[in-house]
């Protein structure tokens, strides 16, 4: 009977069990990846304080760099400032190649002599190629020789699929890099040099008498942008990497390969705008936060405390803040000596079971290796018992002789 009512109403259930996947499958998209559609060839958005991915369309999608290699050239220039070897004032004298190079330029001229920081804001606002070329031939001795270092910059700082073939971006065989690099390049050259906003937030600049304007025009618009870069060539259309803040919150938005000016602005906003209005940026851990203790075997003390080793802050969708959990995985125990600040396991930072972030687990103390006691006397019970009351007992005695010899 059971049976026959079943196959009387199979068709309903089965119809319900098939809007019930639909349903859940179109929230799990929307948590994970927004229904936003994103006219460029590629598109990644990224928060930056975190690194994480919060929208992506075909990241990986290998494209002509175009002008983003200058943000590459500027981190070369900048790491080579905080280290010392370059300065601000420093004077580049302009070589006929330099001056020579087609594209966007801040109009240098053969033989003069131009400060370090001025080709430095030719490159960032008016994305001269002539400052690109001058400065490589400055810090390198050449431009082929800069080029190596380039490379090497970009291959210490994870970006696995892009290859540069010169320090401004024009038109070369086999060079390439995709979004989601980009995002990478761009978030660690803010966190690394935070100074360079400046350079890329300033909306004109002026060089022989020429006043240019900042291509990047979100920059004229309130919506927090304060950088980046923008990029152009034939063959890859119209690029743009767009970073903005608002309040703790900071995003990158790269579009690349975009059919206009006007889409490449457009675009990376919309990405800008759905990541602030979308997602918020929490403070799981506090770097120092104690998060509890560990055993510690033949040691002076029986267990230390660990401490997070860094701020654990992740971005999740609003409405989800109260979602997140913090798992320690420390192991049972851990062996004396152990010195502060030693990793003795890891937190993982979680929202809805998917780990967002881990952060080590440091010891916040020394310890030092204690006096071996044999485990019958710790274990032993009723025997351990007297064992240690002997002990006590012969310890005062001859204390108690000692005092009065």
């Amino acid at each position: 009977m059971i049976i026959r009512s079943f196959k009387k109403g199979w068709w309903p259930i089965l119809l319900l069990t098939f809007f019930l996947i639909i349903f859940t499958n179109q929230t799990f998209s929307q948590t994970t990846q927004p229904s936003l559609r994103i006219n460029a060839r590629s598109a990644v958005l990224m928060d930056a304080p975190t690194g994480q991915i919060l929208f992506e369309q075909n990241p990986q999608l290998k494209i002509p760099p175009a002008s983003f290699v200058k943000i590459l050239t500027l981190y070369v220039a900048f790491d080579a400032l905080r280290s010392g070897d370059l300065k601000l004032n420093d004077l580049v004298t302009v070589s006929q190649k330099a001056w020579r190079i087609g594209g966007s330029k801040m109009f240098i001229k053969v033989g003069e002599r131009v400060k370090v920081e001025d080709l430095i804001k030719g490159i960032a606002i008016v994305s001269g190629n002539d400052a690109c070329v001058a400065l490589a031939e400055h810090l390198a001795g050449s431009e082929e020789t800069f080029i190596l270092k380039m490379n090497e910059k970009a291959k210490s700082l994870g970006l696995k699929d892009s290859l540069f073939k010169n320090p401004h971006g024009l038109p070369a065989g086999n060079q390439y890099t995709t979004a989601l690099d980009m995002a990478v390049l761009a978030q660690r050259y803010i966190e690394d040099h935070p100074e360079a906003l400046t350079f890329h937030s300033t909306l004109e600049f002026e060089h022989q008498g020429i006043q240019q304007q900042n291509r990047n025009t979100l920059l004229r618009r309130d919506i927090g942008v304060d950088g980046l870069m923008t990029g152009h060539v034939e063959e890859a259309g119209y690029h743009l990497i767009a970073t903005g803040k608002r309040g703790d919150q900071r995003l990158i938005a790269v579009v690349m390969g975009c059919e206009s000016l006007r889409k490449r602005t457009r675009e990376a906003q919309s990405l800008l705008e759905y990541g602030f209005k979308n997602f918020s940026l929490v403070e799981a851990v506090k770097k120092g936060t104690p998060l509890g203790f560990v055993k510690v075997k033949k040691g002076k003390l029986g267990k230390v405390q660990f401490i997070a080793s860094g701020d654990g802050r992740v971005t999740v969708a609003k409405g989800k803040e109260d979602s997140i959990t913090l798992t320690s995985e420390v192991p049972e125990f851990i062996m004396a000596p152990v010195q502060k600040g030693q990793v003795v396991g890891k937190v993982l930072i979680q929202s809805e079971g998917r780990v967002l972030k881990e952060v080590a687990l440091l010891s916040s103390s020394d310890v030092s290796k204690g006096i071996f006691i044999p485990w019958p006397i710790i274990g032993g019970g009723i025997l351990g018992l007297i064992i240690l009351s002997l002990f006590g007992f012969w310890w005062i005695r001859r204390s108690q002789r000692k005092r009065f010899q």
